[in-house]
């Protein structure tokens, strides 16, 4: 196996270097066709004025009509195509940021980051008037030049002038660069905060805690505004000198123009060409300048983007095409550390050395006190955690061997914590597939023991688990959730404590689902705490602070459960 390790938004970037060479094509039409105003006023002044011919007059202006249409339709066509450019960049990333947004809050990278809010942002970019402003701007000598041609000292007080935007510039960037990166550092830890604070929102009202979490929320939402107000104010102020002076700029030409003229070393349409074309030369800076704000937040938004997709790319293995597993499953000196950071000589694991084997129809409760590593060890066992040391393999091959989403329709999980998507019954249960085989549907159903409670809603199997019209209560999400578990009765299905909140009905459920996915080849895996929830299974594995005690036929490990007790 070898891992990939690639750039994915450089790579995908690169697929539309040939839109943006287009685009830059146009923008060299769009930049020459922008002279018709000024040689047009040249004309107008030095040649009309003077024969008083209104022949040459319309047809001058017959010609500038169109060539103003020609500019109009290649500013259309460089518009047009950056913005479907951006919109296939983003097409292209958003399955790659989503997926990898899902698979990273497992490991808590970058927690509260939403990485299609940056993609968002870069798509904004890229059809923005900022954006072409970067097209025009290698037109700025061009333009100077052809000042330069109408008279050196023009040019030199054009030149002048845009060395002074250019300082303007640096100075936007050397004092607004640091606050808005501190302000979108903190703007993800508050909508961290937030989420959590949502997540929990039960407990933050019943117990008293509303006042204190807003008050710890307002601290870190109060700093996240004043970077951005600091970094945001400093960027207006920019953006207005460099407005103004250009502006000033322009006038100063049209002065120097003036004086020129009365020393007759330039015409009268001279003046007025050389203030248009300056001002030209000088717009794309001062657009720049005044959407530096912008620039800023997307370079920061890309550069986070390009890390955290990069970083998902490195992990990704180069997989090949298995055939459909069994359901032999083997875990060999598995051991898993806390996520995030750590000091291995100081860190405990949660799981130290665990080993056992399942062959299908095998049934195995997985017991222990609270924190003995009950959950890690199913959230390895579906592949959510990849062991530290050791190896967790199912059909003699690792998770990183097999695509995620071809092993995961032979997985069937039940976490501890149960969370339906937003949707019908029918959708959650069928793990929203397109097209769901219906029979199988309503068979997870009637195996799970919710068919008759969801025929009994007023919806059915179209009920949305998302509407405050028709709430279900926490057996009912949990029964849900078992049946979605069991849809297609996978060859591995993991329940972490699936009877917390099942009544005596609920628990014979399951115990009668347990024994037909066995019964039908699949191994069935079962975290408890009630000894309801393993009378089902056949071997039993006893963990405690993170260590395997026991493991064997469920009749020998309970009996020396019982003679040690």
């Amino acid at each position: 196996m070898t891992s990939v390790n690639r750039d994915v938004v450089r790579e995908k970037l690169g697929k539309i270097r040939g839109a943006f060479l287009i685009v830059a094509l146009f923008s060299c039409v769009v930049n020459i066709l922008m002279l018709t105003g000024p040689m047009f006023m040249l004309q107008v002044y030095d040649r009309i004025l003077a024969s008083q011919s209104v022949p040459t007059l319309v047809a001058l202006l017959g010609l500038a009509v169109g060539l103003y249409l020609m500019m109009g339709f290649f500013d259309f066509l460089r518009t047009r195509t950056l913005s479907r450019a951006a919109h296939w960049l983003e097409n292209e990333l958003t399955p790659l940021a989503f997926r990898s947004w899902l698979v990273r809050s497992l490991s808590g990278y970058r927690p509260g980051y939403r990485p299609l809010q940056d993609l968002s942002s870069i798509r904004g970019f890229l059809g923005s008037p900022v954006s072409l402003a970067l097209f025009d701007l290698p037109w700025f000598p061009i333009y100077l030049s052809v000042v330069f041609l109408l008279h050196f000292q023009l040019g030199l007080l054009a030149t002048a002038g845009a060395a002074v935007i250019v300082v303007i510039a640096l100075l936007n960037e050397l004092l607004s660069a640091r606050p808005m990166r501190e302000a979108a550092g903190l703007d993800q830890s508050e909508g961290r905060f937030a989420e959590l604070n949502q997540k929990g929102a039960d407990s933050v009202l019943a117990m008293g805690m509303l006042a204190h979490t807003q008050r710890a929320w307002r601290e870190l939402r109060s700093a996240a505004i004043f970077n951005q107000q600091r970094g945001s104010e400093r960027s207006e102020f920019f953006g207005a000198l460099s407005k103004s002076f250009r502006l000033l700029l322009q006038s100063a030409i049209l002065a120097l123009g003036a004086y020129l003229a009365i020393l007759q070393e330039i015409s009268p349409g001279m003046i007025v060409a050389a203030s248009i074309i300056a001002g030209r030369a000088l717009a794309p800076m001062d657009q720049l300048v005044g959407g530096w704000r912008n620039i800023k937040r997307t370079h920061l938004a890309y550069k986070r983007l390009r890390d955290y997709l990069s970083r998902d790319a490195e992990s990704e293995p180069v997989t090949v095409e298995l055939p459909d597993p069994t359901g032999r499953i083997a875990v060999i000196d598995a051991t898993k550390f806390p996520p995030g950071p750590r000091n291995p000589a100081d860190t405990k694991p949660i799981l130290h050395d665990i080993n056992f084997t399942l062959e299908p129809g095998d049934g195995l409760g997985v017991i222990g006190p609270s924190a003995s590593g009950k959950s890690t060890l199913a959230r390895m066992l579906v592949g959510l955690w990849v062991p530290d040391q050791g190896e967790v393999r199912i059909d003699g091959a690792t998770f990183e061997q097999w695509d995620i989403d071809k092993i995961g329709r032979h997985i069937g999980y039940l976490p501890q914590s149960v969370e339906l998507l937003a949707g019908s019954i029918a959708q959650n249960i069928a793990r929203f597939e397109p097209d769901p085989d219906q029979r199988e549907l309503v068979d997870a159903a009637k195996l799970a023991g919710v068919h008759e409670m969801i025929l009994g809603l007023p919806d059915g199997y179209a009920t949305d688990v998302d509407s405050a019209v028709t709430p279900l209560t926490g057996g009912q999400k949990q029964r849900i959730a078992l049946a979605r578990a069991v849809y297609r009765q996978p060859r591995l299905v993991v329940l972490d404590e699936p009877n917390s909140n099942l009544d005596a009905d609920g628990d014979a459920a399951l115990a009668s689902a347990i024994l037909a996915l066995r019964e039908n080849g699949s191994v069935v895996v079962v975290m408890a705490h009630r000894p309801s929830a393993i009378a089902a299974v056949d071997k039993v594995l006893m963990l405690r602070d993170g260590e395997q005690m026991e493991f064997g036929r469920k009749e020998d490990v309970i009996r020396k459960f019982t003679k040690a007790v």
